[in-house]
């Protein structure tokens, strides 16, 4: 098991500026404590979660760190030039010493669909033809690739510089659609699950998975944390944080652009955002609690997953107090879940 933490860059009763340097000090904590993976957020036109650009602020985040892998938990594939986007991404795997790992999502914002003028409707197919281009392009080792799709096109092209590692681990987020599930696994590609996504789902993933790929997922499972002296004060604590998180994806999302009806696509839409948007389903699958229900927690996820990457979402509203959740976390729940050891 691998520990991570996810960062969207919040800004709780700060301006930007200092939201954005407050998460770059809770990552190079992170750092310091030897998490394996720090992955970023990337949302746009939106007031509370500021990381509308994750190649630039990763490319920070190589500079100020020294040993975690770094990702974007996920690149908005529908929103990208696939050629500027692998060049990037290469580029960045030199900055980090082949430290980056590379996540894939479709977006599912409205006024994202709308500013960068895209379908709801071909987000999904959009994604998965940049997945597939991005991904030819990184690993073009004699001849200049080519490709043909409904929404990219391109030939004779040879990307500098090379990426530094000769595979960089891919992943797809996923509200546990089975057409991703299915595309993730074909390519044995790792799956991103959402904080909103249970235990049951995401063993009902792993097993769809498995069942198509012939191996289990790498998974990348978002979880909100918050450990506190007892569960009721974890559970009070925790709360705003959440709540406001849900209110303010909410809010970013009320522009709409018009869709082309689709009753069954419309209704699998409406799953996917109630299920993202839906703060009681970030708590009901949080590690949120005392020490002991924490490690209770993690130790159900590592009963139930294989090859899976906790990567925690602290829920305090301060730089301070995401400190103290990182620092109790890695003195009184993470040592006893890494190992045998038993709590006194």
């Amino acid at each position: 098991m691998k520990w991570g933490i996810f960062c969207l860059f919040e800004r709780f009763n700060v301006n930007a500026n200092q939201a954005i340097e407050n998460q770059l000090k809770l990552i190079e904590l992170a750092d310091a404590m030897r998490f394996d993976e720090i992955w970023v957020g990337e949302h746009h036109f939106n007031d509370f979660s500021i990381c509308p650009s994750p190649t630039l602020l990763l490319a920070y985040v190589a500079a100020r760190t020294k040993y975690a892998r770094l990702g974007c938990a996920g690149f908005l594939a529908p929103f990208y030039d696939a050629i500027r986007l692998a060049e990037e991404v290469a580029t960045l795997d030199h900055l980090t010493k082949g430290r980056m790992n590379l996540g894939f999502a479709k977006g599912a914002f409205a006024p994202d669909s709308k500013h960068f003028n895209v379908t709801v409707e071909n987000l999904r197919p959009m994604m998965f033809e940049c997945v597939d281009a991005v991904t030819q392009l990184l690993h073009v080792n004699e001849n200049p690739v080519g490709f043909k799709g409904e929404y990219i096109n391109f030939a004779e092209v040879d990307i500098e510089p090379k990426p530094f590692q000769t595979a960089i681990p891919t992943y797809i987020a996923t509200f546990a659609s089975d057409e991703t599930i299915a595309f993730a696994a074909q390519k044995g590609f790792g799956l991103m699950l959402s904080q909103g996504v249970d235990l049951d789902e995401c063993e009902r993933v792993s097993h769809a998975y498995e069942t198509i790929a012939g191996f289990k997922p790498q998974i990348v499972l978002l979880r909100t944390f918050y450990v506190a002296p007892s569960i009721e004060e974890a559970v009070y604590k925790a709360r705003p944080a959440i709540d406001h998180f849900a209110k303010s994806m909410r809010a970013a999302s009320s522009f709409h652009k018009s869709p082309h009806f689709n009753k069954t696509h419309y209704e699998k839409l409406i799953v996917e955002r109630n299920t993202f948007f839906d703060g009681q389903k970030f708590f009901d699958c949080g590690i949120i609690g005392d020490a002991k229900t924490c490690i209770e927690k993690i130790k159900a996820i590592q009963a139930r997953l294989s090859h899976v990457t906790i990567t925690l979402k602290p829920l305090g509203v301060d730089l301070l107090e995401n400190v103290s959740l990182l620092r109790t976390f890695n003195e009184k729940v993470r040592p006893y879940c890494e190992v045998t050891k038993e709590l006194v």
